[in-house]
């Protein structure tokens, strides 16, 4: 095996290490979902450890962090969908966009983002029609309404489709979209 040969650093240095000027960081281009899927990641995390520590660890676990954590899960799931439709980054195919004709790609395109608006559309109704038949229900282990977690979800929805109309007017000024140059749309932290 090779020997190994180490640079020996002073104290000096290391305390110089901790001088340089701070980067400055950006948060603007983050939404409210992302915010608001973030809080509610951390109170499942809160929600899973609790069930973990009590379970394993008291041998008398908390029933009722299951259940929160579960319907906590499924805010994050629908809120960060909506963060995914912001940013164009759900799963799609662009390799069909090679081999078409550029104006042929642009109409191809533009139908994705107005299929995209109509499903989210659809999705926002029908899950506001199902919270208004389930809005009633109450949770299994703690006494407390569903219905919040119904709302988030239709928040999602609604997020969603507001943010496919405004990804889609975005395509539209700019004249391409995620599908037809997605090397546009990479950035430096990919």
């Amino acid at each position: 095996m090779a020997e190994e040969h180490h640079t020996e650093i002073t104290v000096e240095e290391i305390a110089h290490a901790f001088e340089e000027v701070p980067v400055h960081i950006d948060l603007s281009h983050h939404g409210i979902e992302d915010w608001i899927t973030l809080a509610v990641f951390w109170g499942m995390v809160v929600c899973v450890f609790l069930q973990f520590f009590t379970r394993y660890a008291l041998n008398n676990s908390l029933a009722w962090t299951e259940e929160i954590a579960i319907n906590a899960l499924v805010v994050v799931v629908f809120l960060g969908a909506a963060m995914c439709v912001r940013i164009s980054r759900h799963i799609h195919v662009d390799v069909l966009y090679h081999y078409l004709p550029e104006r042929v790609g642009r109409w191809l395109a533009l139908a994705v983002d107005v299929i995209r608006v109509v499903f989210f559309a659809y999705g926002t109704w029908l899950m506001w029609r199902y919270v208004s038949i389930v809005a009633h229900e109450r949770m299994v282990t703690i006494n407390l309404p569903r219905r919040w977690f119904f709302y988030a979800v239709l928040a999602g929805f609604a997020l969603m489709f507001l943010r496919s109309i405004q990804v889609f007017i975005g395509n539209y000024r700019r004249g391409y979209s995620v599908l037809e140059r997605p090397g546009a749309f990479e950035t430096v932290g990919d």
